[in-house]
Formats: structure tokens, C-alpha cells, sequence
């Protein structure tokens, strides 16, 4: 997957946002670094014979990317198995995966290579595509500017920012199954764990944002009776951010809509002590008075 679980219950120091450089935005919506280097198409190349032309690289059936530590590829075809991908093609795939569309290969080139050249980042691009194992070049979309995934592949980023969108519209209605176990799993993992390049860090810090306020709206359908789920979904907030006031106070909320009074005590004093010894920092008092209204 794209995404990674996050490492370890205990508290941790708080989580710092990225440096990210400043960003600009074109008309397709996509993204590139300003200040570097700007870079116009490049021509068509020996990648692109190779890998044929847009209406050759379409897969002929579904596939699914997958890109966390291990940096796998899963095809289409289950007799083919599991891909591995590394260095530049690993860092493609994701970049393709993250913009979901096709791509300008300038701005493939520049936010990948962007310490080099214009002609020396765009033949890194040539080799990269030119690289690509053979499961992995069926499902990649070549034109002479453009640059992308097919459309039947299938990105689990994209499942599980369509499941946070449903828990944080406003009067939505979430089903059963955006409360369940796997939808817990799906908003519990983070996005590229240990990149640091502007392009990844930017966009994990982005999903990370997204995935807490929806474990902690999920906590908050306890009105659908899966006070199981509630929890649990809660009990990731905290673990992904320990010293986020919000995850505890959804927490909290569930304890008391179950009528365990004494667990949301609990669950306030463990928070207290947290961030009066690391932080030297009280909590608010809007989450001392949730924490007892029960009394």
C-alpha cells in the first residue's frame, strides 16, 4: 500500500509539519517546487518506443499499486505476483500514484530530479520508464507530454481518502461498512513513512491531517451502536498523535455514551499526566468539563 501503519503506542514528541518549499499550482492542478528548475517537454524518446504509444500500455485488466517500505508493485495477473520496485521506479510509480492523472512529464522531471539539469532530469524520466519491470509498464500511460497510471488501476490512497470524505461531510450518512474494522485499518497507516522529499512529505503530512479528523468523526458515530468500532478508531487517533486534545476527547465521548464513566476519568487523567510532564501543559477546560460532566 501507499499507506503504513503507524510504529508504536507510547508517547512521542509531537509531530513536526514538513519543510515543504513553496508551491505553486498550474491550471491542470498539478503541483511543482517553485524556485526550480522550470522544465519544457521533452521530446519523444527511446522509453516511449519501447513501452509503445497511450493506446499500447493500457493494462487489459485491473491492477493495484502498492507502495509502502517494501516498495511492491501487485499486476493484474495473480500467476505474475508481486513486483518489487526500487530507486527511481518505485519513486515514479508513486509520484503517478499520489497525482492520480496524467502528468506533464516537466513536471514529472522537475519534482523527482530537481537538483539537476532540465535535460539531465528528463533523461533520468527516459530511464526510469525505460526500467520499469514488464508487469509494471502494462499499466503505465505514455505520451509524447504526458505521463500516468492507467485507468483500471486501483490505489488504496484513493479508497481511503474517498472513506474519509464520506465520515467528514457534513449531515452525510456513512454506512455500516465505513464504520467496520477495515475501514478503522484503511485510515490507520501513513502515507510513505520515512520519504522526505518535498513532493511525499508534503502530501503524507497532507493525508495525515485528513485521516485523524476522520478517525476521530468515525469515534463520534456512536449513535449507530459499534461502540467497538468507536473505540478502536479513537484508540489510532491517539496512537498516531498522542498529544492531539481531540483524539482523547473522542475517546472520551464514546466512554461516556457507553456509560463507563469511570474509563473517560481514566482516559482524561492518562492525557493530563501526558502533556503536564512533556509539554507542562494543561488540558483545556472544555475537555475537563466533557470529562465530567458525568459527576
Amino acid at each position: 500500500t501507499l499507506i503504513q501503519r503507524g510504529r508504536g503506542t507510547g508517547p512521542t514528541k509531537p509531530r513536526q509539519p514538513p519543510r515543504c518549499s513553496p508551491i505553486v499550482r498550474d491550471v491542470s492542478g498539478a503541483r511543482t517546487i517553485a524556485g526550480r528548475c522550470q522544465l519544457r517537454p521533452a521530446k519523444r524518446g527511446k522509453d516511449e518506443r519501447q513501452l509503445g504509444r497511450t493506446g499500447d500500455t493500457r493494462a487489459g485488466g485491473c491492477a493495484r499499486a502498492q507502495g509502502h517500505g517494501s516498495g511492491r508493485f501487485l499486476t493484474a495477473n495473480p500467476d505474475n505476483g508481486t513486483v518489487p520496485l526500487v530507486g527511481e521506479a518505485r519513486r515514479l510509480l508513486a509520484l503517478l500514484a499520489l497525482r492520480g492523472n496524467m502528468v506533464h512529464r516537466a513536471l514529472v522531471a522537475g519534482q523527482l530530479w530537481s537538483e539537476v539539469t532540465e535535460s539531465r532530469a528528463h533523461s533520468s524520466l527516459r530511464s526510469a520508464l525505460a526500467r520499469l519491470p514488464v508487469q509494471a509498464r502494462t499499466v503505465v500511460v505514455i505520451s509524447p507530454a504526458e505521463v500516468g497510471l492507467t485507468d483500471g488501476v486501483t490505489i488504496d490512497l484513493r479508497e481511503s481518502r474517498a472513506l474519509a470524505d464520506r465520515l467528514l461531510t457534513p449531515g452525510g450518512c456513512p454506512d455500516a461498512d465505513d464504520c467496520s474494522a477495515r475501514a478503522v485499518g484503511m485510515l490507520s497507516t501513513d502515507l510513505l513513512p520515512g520519504w522526505d522529499e518535498d513532493w511525499a512529505s508534503c502530501e503524507a503530512e497532507q493525508w495525515h491531517q485528513v485521516r485523524m479528523h476522520a478517525l476521530e468523526a468515525m469515534a463520534h458515530l456512536v449513535g449507530m451502536g459499534r461502540f467497538g468500532a468507536a473505540v478502536e478508531s479513537a484508540m489510532w487517533a491517539i496512537r498516531a498523535d498522542p498529544f492531539r486534545e481531540s483524539g482523547h476527547a473522542a475517546l472520551i465521548r464514546v466512554h461516556l455514551a457507553e456509560g463507563n464513566q469511570s474509563e473517560a476519568l481514566r482516559q482524561f487523567a492518562t492525557y493530563r499526566e501526558l502533556i503536564v510532564d512533556e509539554l507542562g501543559l494543561e488540558p483545556t477546560p472544555r475537555l475537563r468539563a466533557l470529562a465530567f460532566s458525568s459527576r
